[in-house]
């Protein structure tokens, strides 16, 4: 990835998607039913990702011990994307957390999946030198990058 942040910078959602890393997925439960469950699974058995799942109930999903919040993600678990499941108004507390939890984890981007929109948030994430994706999915965005 580059050494300056971005959003939605193709090249850097091409580097996220093709390179293997934990992805912290925010508000993923155990619930089949959710679409951040399918999105999951997706980046755990087609993109080869280590998926750990971040959600209040901290839910074990797929054999993964869930955490209540990144901040419970213990130390030396390295985290390179944190996925936002959430609605745009919660998002800004998440990116918060990963912006202040990013040097412990080694967090390298975030994303914010399709409809989750906070231009505040992306900005605050792109100053504190993170790469930002928002407004889109893996799912979506990995068909454009694949060929």
């Amino acid at each position: 990835m580059s050494d300056a942040p971005t959003i939605n910078d193709p090249q850097v959602i091409r580097d996220l998607l093709t390179t293997p890393a934990t992805w912290a997925v925010v508000g993923l439960s155990d619930n089949e039913e959710r679409t951040a469950y399918g999105i999951a699974t997706f980046l755990r058995d087609r993109l080869g990702m280590r998926v750990l799942p971040v959600h209040p109930a901290a839910p074990v999903v797929a054999g993964e011990q869930g955490y209540a919040a990144l901040s419970e993600i213990p130390d030396g678990t390295e985290v390179a994307v944190v996925d936002c499941f959430v609605r745009s108004e919660l998002v800004g507390a998440v990116v918060t957390e990963a912006i202040a939890q990013r040097e412990r984890l080694g967090i390298r981007a975030v994303w914010l999946q399709l409809g989750v929109i906070d231009e505040a948030a992306a900005e605050r994430a792109s100053a504190a030198g993170m790469d930002v994706v928002m407004d889109t999915c893996p799912k979506i965005e990995w068909p454009r990058i694949a060929r």
